[in-house]
């Protein structure tokens, strides 16, 4: 699976933290929300530029939004694995 480019960003800390345990991101999942939310790519698109299939795009999607909303409304930090470590 290509990922463009590593995340330079490896935590984010909520204000107030209502709960330590951090919730886990993987690599291809962040590339998925970039491709998805911020290039606006359709899932096939992202699927081609990750030499991946759209059914693996949309597991990765689905699971990274889940993540994303759980350190939200739990007020929990959002740790994003590098690349290698899934």
């Amino acid at each position: 699976m290509f990922i463009s480019s590593v995340p330079h960003v490896s935590k984010f800390v909520p204000n107030p933290m209502r709960n330590p345990e951090p919730v886990k991101i993987t690599a291809p999942e962040l590339e998925v929300i970039r491709l998805l939310d911020l290039e606006d790519l359709t899932q096939e698109k992202a699927a081609e530029k990750m030499k991946t299939s759209r059914g693996t795009v949309w597991r990765l999607c689905k699971s990274a939004r889940k993540k994303i909303a759980q350190a939200l409304i739990e007020g929990r930090p959002l740790l994003v694995l590098p690349k290698g470590i899934e």
